[in-house]
């Protein structure tokens, strides 16, 4: 499986700045999906999110940008809006099309060059990048300074990244995600509960401390609490409304929930976007399991293929 361009019609491009660790992912829908949010972290830092309100006048969306550089990268989502533009994809006018593209952001300024952040350029980088290839994972795009695990600040953290996961359903259905990994909290295997990455016992170790144990004993406090979001895309090929693709949306959140401890915090932005881009026909709770369990998956993924960076140990070495 490719992960999100596994759904037809989604497209995916990354651009990242290896050496000040941050970046932008770039998700194309350039036929147009509906789109819907569930937000629930308490820090989030994004733009256009009204179009994905059920009551925005429009139904389609034709591109949403993760980027890093808290909301300093929220500047990335203007390089999108004009390459599309330049390709006659968009909301159309009278004076000509207007590309719709919500934007969430997450804070990796902690890490690499602080004062490098996503620009207009780079936003129009990675959607020339966007392709149907298999979606390349790791600390890549959004994900490039990426971190979970701060309640005791960054020198206890681990590095993290991008992943991406699909679930198959009968009849050809599918559900995707794409997650940027930027928690506060641990990262769960979903299947065993086990902490994989996250908060360690020391600087020197890679014995876990145990966010959520430690945070009922009175423990940690660092730096870092209020600075994580983790960034969820789910997308299916089956065929629903905004209002449908909101309740995706929800649904994702709970794979969330599933693979990060503790989530949705008030030091993290956590949002998850749900898009339709097909025409199968599916139940919307069948679809919702499926979302929850290609979250959870998308996230363990993106600690899995992380690898150490920026002074902080990563699981792929």
């Amino acid at each position: 499986m490719k992960g999100l361009t596994d759904i037809p019609g989604i497209l995916v491009g990354h651009a990242s700045d290896p050496i000040a660790l941050t970046g932008c992912t770039v998700i194309l829908c350039e036929r147009g999906a509906a789109g819907g949010v569930d937000i629930r972290g308490s820090a989030t830092g994004t733009e256009e999110f009204g179009l994905l309100d059920p009551m925005h006048l429009t139904d389609r969306i034709h591109g949403v940008v993760l980027a890093g550089g808290s909301s300093f990268g929220l500047e990335a989502a203007s390089g999108v809006r004009r390459f599309l533009e330049r390709k006659g994809v968009g909301f159309t006018t009278g004076s000509g099309p207007v590309p719709l593209v919500p934007a969430a952001i997450l804070y990796d300024l902690g890490i690499g060059k602080p004062h490098v952040r996503p620009t207009r350029e780079m936003g129009e980088k990675a959607a020339a990048a966007a392709s149907g290839d298999p979606v390349l994972e790791g600390a890549v795009g959004a994900g490039a300074g990426a971190t979970v695990g701060k309640l005791f600040g960054m020198d206890r953290a681990m590095k993290s990244g991008v992943g991406s996961f699909t679930v198959t359903l009968p009849d050809g259905v599918l559900v995707s995600c794409l997650a940027a990994v930027n928690a506060f909290g641990d990262v769960t295997d979903p299947a065993s509960g086990k902490i994989v990455a996250g908060a360690r016992q020391a600087k020197d170790s890679l014995a876990f401390a145990d966010t959520a144990r430690s945070m009922k004993m009175g423990l940690g406090g660092g730096p870092y609490q209020h600075q994580n979001t983790t960034l969820v895309v789910v997308a299916t090929n089956a065929r629903l409304s905004k209002v449908g693709a909101t309740k995706l949306a929800t649904f994702g959140s709970a794979g969330m929930a599933r693979a990060i401890s503790p989530a949705w915090t008030m030091y993290d932005g956590d949002v998850v976007i749900g898009l339709s881009a097909g025409e199968k026909i599916a139940d919307l709770n069948v679809l919702g399991v499926a979302a929850g369990e290609a979250v959870a998956q998308a996230i363990l993924r993106a600690v899995l293929s992380a690898p150490s960076l920026g002074g902080l140990p990563g699981l792929r070495g």
